[in-house]
């Protein structure tokens, strides 16, 4: 860590008032996977800036003086502080701020917003609560700096750094995490503590700092016992010392002079060292040890004390990964300084933090040191002479100030096996070993090796960060025993995206998975579902929604329908995907919110499914929009396009490199790798196609056949499964549903942008019917001119038009919505009345009302569930 800030900042003497106008902070977002930005976690923090016409001359001296490591960087920054130049500096101090912490943390950028004065400024992030206050530390820095402010900067780093000790995973965990991240395995943290999702679904494991989830409850409570466990190992012939547990404080004098002193007392159920006496020989001693140790537990136990070093093995699964001889907390004397003194020198080390998320602990000076070092006839006042080293404990856990050196190597076969036979014995994945030896080196024997204890859950930090010797990776041998080497506890994941057919598209897929008799999880735009369940309701196609099918321990497979806003908002949900598919772009939807004012910034954020494609994993991209085959050339995959047109320029192309596609001909489903095709199936027997008339349902169906293809799912079970999905009420609500209410063909569809609603017109022109209908509506959050379009539209198509507004009015007042379409039926060619209603099923009811049998009624499901609902249970619709 970087500890070039700590010492009081060298402030000019005087600074001339200035009108204070800071930046404000128009909005902070903490993307939390794959993004519009990066693959990394980073913050999306949008800034404006003030018009600085009134500064401290030498602000960037004070910035200088505050963070000295950066004066580099700061001094390319511009004399004269423009908006960008500072947005530049806010993330430049924001990641520094954050590495300080010790974060690995690299990546930054700076964008324009369109906005004056205002920036959107990216910074990675490995926490994100330390990077929203290292964020907010460097913007009141920045501020300080030009209006001439004096500042507590060394305070306010300190406070950084021990919420970055706070709230980031401790070394043990941070080992697992970092080493299952290298095998490519997904980690999900579950909570603000050390509970870590290794994997999705139902290949996922989890681990809670130094247990996983093979961790045995039974063996965590046997060794909780270490009376009982001591008898256990004694049992099988393994060397432990003699003892009993005591009454009361006679008791264990009792005890100590049945077993013979020196003797140690130690809670019956303790961890950490706490409570533990070592090497003692008189009654007074024994007895103010009982009564700490009863402080820590109900049960106290005195035992035999073992000459020797002191010990901890570590035994992962089978095998003995890394052992440490261990030294309590001491400090040597130099004849000129206290104990106090020594020990706060010690203290300053930066590997030492008051808990246990540095490489070690700090030491000290409580009720139990005070007794060892009065033991040494000294007071934490005492100078020691030169040389003498002062105990402060005599345990020697990491967790009481004490230090380890590595000695792995020097391990005796026969030491090596007896530990891992008593982890064996308790049923311990993860097991580390106390012992007392003379000689590690020499072989196990009555006189040389005996096993003080086991602990579950052991700490790892000192094999990590040993005081000296090799660090061992204990985190990859843990990761290990719980994935075998070929798994990666991963599922197999689709993300479907775009702008239409996505709802219809994912819901298509999961049938056709479902076939391969996985229980297959699903997010859309209706629900979260987890085989034929449905978990949660309303629109579930964010990052939320899919991560609880990740983390739902059933799910074989997932496909997660992916919306714009999610990515926007928060990222993806996962790192990697099997299948990305992207339906379509065509002229955009929702434009303008957020920035998205365009189709081409739009597939930016759509494309973000296809940067996220496994290397070994394929896109699925629609060969006839130009913005979804751009994305094949921005981010290089294993690409299977589709288009209805088998002649279409890109497929023909594509094929001429041996790539595969998949288009109609003559009825038909073609799949083609290169040259040679295979005629897959006929459209007539895939009824979501209503025997291929509906052609962007036809287009649905080559994107999900796709995605199974691509996913190598058998191609028998994909015919069985595209012949099974029905585009009923039940299985495809509100995408598309032909209806019979006494005669009148009914049509229920969610189309709602122009593109939509052109495909959807396209759709009915294959209707015979005469007269017809529409029940139609917009959301508030379109432009004004695509509402508008929308109206001009279905003037040319219905008879009736009758106009609603239901609950996604989005911001607008009500009845403009209305407006808008009737605006644009002005001057229709063909419709001769138009109602404005509000309330959708009141219109619903109105229209079916005026129809006659043989009409065609169009409702257009601005509620999906809602409507499909009304129509089973008032109109008996099936």
């Amino acid at each position: 860590m970087d500890n070039s800030a700590r010492f009081t900042p060298r402030l000019p003497n005087t600074a001339p008032s200035c009108e204070l106008r800071s930046t404000v902070v128009r909005k902070i977002l903490a993307l939390r996977g794959p993004n519009l930005w990066a693959r990394e976690t980073v913050l999306e923090c949008k800034v404006e800036f003030p018009e600085l016409t009134d500064y401290v001359a030498n602000w960037r001296s004070w910035l200088f003086s505050w963070l000295p490591a950066l004066e580099p960087q700061l001094s390319e920054t511009s004399v004269v502080p423009q908006a960008d130049s500072l947005a530049a500096l806010l993330q430049v101090i924001t990641l520094h701020l954050q590495s300080r912490s010790d974060l690995q943390v690299s990546f930054g950028k700076v964008m324009p917003t369109g906005q004056p004065l205002t920036y959107r400024i990216i910074t990675q992030f490995d926490e994100e609560v330390v990077a929203r206050a290292a964020f907010e530390l460097a913007r009141r820095l920045i501020d300080a700096a030009l209006f001439g402010q004096t500042m507590d900067v060394n305070a306010a780093l300190t406070e950084l750094c021990e919420l970055a000790q706070e709230v980031c995973l401790g070394p043990s965990t941070r080992a697992m995490v970092d080493a299952a991240r290298l095998r490519g395995i997904p980690v999900h943290r579950l909570t603000e503590g050390s509970l870590v999702q290794l994997g999705w679904g139902a290949k996922q494991k989890k681990i809670l700092a130094a247990a996983t989830s093979q961790t045995s409850a039974i063996a965590e409570d046997i060794v909780q016992d270490k009376d009982f466990t001591r008898r256990m190992l004694n049992e099988i012939g393994l060397p432990v010392p003699q003892g009993r547990p005591v009454k009361n404080a006679e008791d264990a004098w009792a005890a100590a002079n049945e077993i013979g002193l020196p003797v140690v007392v130690k809670p019956l159920d303790g961890n950490q060292g706490r409570g533990v006496a070592l090497n003692l020989y008189t009654r007074e001693q024994i007895s103010t040890a009982y009564a700490a140790a009863r402080e820590e537990s109900r049960s106290v136990i005195v035992e035999q004390f073992a000459e020797g070093e002191d010990y901890r093995v570590l035994v992962i699964g089978r095998e003995l990964i890394a052992a440490s001889r261990r030294y309590p907390a001491h400090v040597i004397g130099d004849g000129e300084h206290t104990i106090q003194e020594l020990v706060a020198e010690k203290n300053r080390d930066p590997r030492r933090a008051a808990d246990h998320a540095a490489a070690l602990s700090r030491i000290r000076i409580d009720a139990v040191a005070l007794a060892v070092l009065a033991e040494q006839g000294v007071t934490p006042e005492s100078v020691p002479e030169k040389d003498r080293m002062i105990l402060i404990r005599r345990n020697a856990n990491l967790s009481t100030g004490g230090t380890a050196v590595d000695c792995t190597a020097e391990v005796h076969p026969t030491i090596c096996a007896a530990a891992v036979e008593a982890a064996q014995m308790v049923g311990l994945d993860i097991c580390g070993i106390d012992m007392i030896a003379p000689d590690i080196t020499q072989p196990l024997s009555p006189r040389n090796g005996v096993i003080i204890e086991l602990n579950a859950r052991p700490g790892l930090r000192m094999h990590l960060y040993p005081s000296e010797g090799e660090a061992r990776p204990v985190g990859k041998a843990v990761i290990d025993t719980m994935f075998a080497p070929d798994c990666r506890g991963r599922i197999p994941i689709v993300a479907v995206t775009g702008v239409n057919g996505k709802t219809t598209t994912t819901r298509f897929i999961a049938h056709l998975l479902s076939q391969n008799q996985w229980c297959v999880g699903m997010t859309s735009t209706d629900g979260v579902f987890v085989g034929s369940r449905m978990i949660d309701t309303g629109d579930c196609s964010g990052p939320k929604s899919a991560r609880s099918i990740l983390s739902y321990p059933l799910c074989e497979a997932a496909v997660l329908e992916t919306a714009r806003g999610g990515i926007l908002r928060e990222g993806l949900a996962f790192d990697h995907c099997d299948v990305a598919v992207v339906t379509n772009i065509g002229a955009g939807d929702h434009l303008g919110i957020n920035d998205i004012n365009t189709p081409e910034q739009l597939a930016e954020v759509k494309q973000c499914i296809v940067a996220a494609v496994s290397a070994e994993g394929s896109a699925v991209l629609n060969a006839a929009d130009p913005l979804v085959v751009k994305m094949a050339e921005t981010y290089p995959r294993k690409t299977i396009f589709f288009a209805l047109d088998g002649e279409n320029t890109v497929i023909v192309l594509h094929r001429i490199k041996g790539e595969r596609a998949i288009f109609v001909r003559d009825g038909s489903i073609v799949r083609a790798t290169g040259p040679s095709e295979d005629i897959f199936m006929p459209l007539s027997e895939v009824p979501l196609t209503h025997g291929g008339r509906i052609g962007f349902q036809v287009e649905n169906t080559l994107a999900a056949v796709a995605a199974a293809w691509a996913l190598g799912i058998d191609d028998e079970l994909i015919r069985q499964g595209a012949r099974s999905f029905v585009p009923s009420l039940d299985q495809n609500a509100g995408r598309f549903n032909v209806l019979d209410l006494k005669g009148i063909t009914v049509i229920v569809d969610y189309g709602h942008n122009v593109d939509a609603l052109r495909a959807l017109l396209d759709g009915l022109r294959q209707f015979e019917n005469k007269r017809r209908i529409v029940v139609y509506s917009s959301a508030g959050d379109r432009r004004d001119s695509d509402i508008i379009e929308q109206g001009r539209m279905i003037s040319a198509e219905f008879d009736d038009a009758w106009l609603y507004e239901g609950d996604y009015v989005r911001g607008r007042e009500s009845g403009e919505i209305m407006s808008l379409l009737a605006q644009g039926l002005e001057n229709a060619v063909r419709t001769r009345r138009v109602e404005s209603i509000l309330g959708h099923l009141k219109a619903v009811d109105l229209a079916l009302e005026s129809a006659q049998p043989g009409d065609l009624v169009m409702i257009q499901a601005d509620t999906a569930d809602e409507t499909v609902q009304y129509l089973k249970e008032k109109y008996g619709a099936q």
